[in-house]
């Protein structure tokens, strides 16, 4: 396992090549670029979260990184459905997305039950 700054890097990368295969027209172009900016979203929120100057701005970006990720999901899976069908690539970025999702919302609800001084440590 890797850190997480680097696995949202890696998921924005994989999106943004996923979405240069693919020959943009009329109908898909839009999809594209929503999936490309929810993704890109995730991790420079996560890099914002890691330099939070406190434990409020750090929930924020982390609530951000969790709404991105979802947002990024409905984006792919409208993609592998309607316009590039049978793509593992997209699959695979679907998957990714979704454990995204869980995992900055585990983070969300450990920091609801946990109390004290705000630590910054990556």
């Amino acid at each position: 396992m890797y850190p997480l700054e680097d696995r949202t890097y890696e998921f924005s990368k994989s999106v943004v090549f996923a979405c240069k295969k693919i020959p943009q027209n009329n109908i898909n172009k839009n999809i594209i670029n929503q999936l490309i900016r929810s993704a890109t979203s995730v991790g420079a929120n996560y890099c914002e979260a890691n330099g939070a100057i406190s434990r409020s701005h750090f929930r924020n970006k982390i609530h951000i990184c969790k709404k991105e990720a979802q947002e990024s999901h409905y984006w792919l899976k409208l993609l592998g459905d309607c316009v590039e069908p049978e793509s593992s690539e997209i699959e695979r970025l679907i998957l990714e997305s979704k454990e995204l999702t869980l995992i900055f919302g585990k983070i969300i609800s450990t920091m609801k039950t946990s109390k004290g001084k705000f630590n910054n440590k990556k």
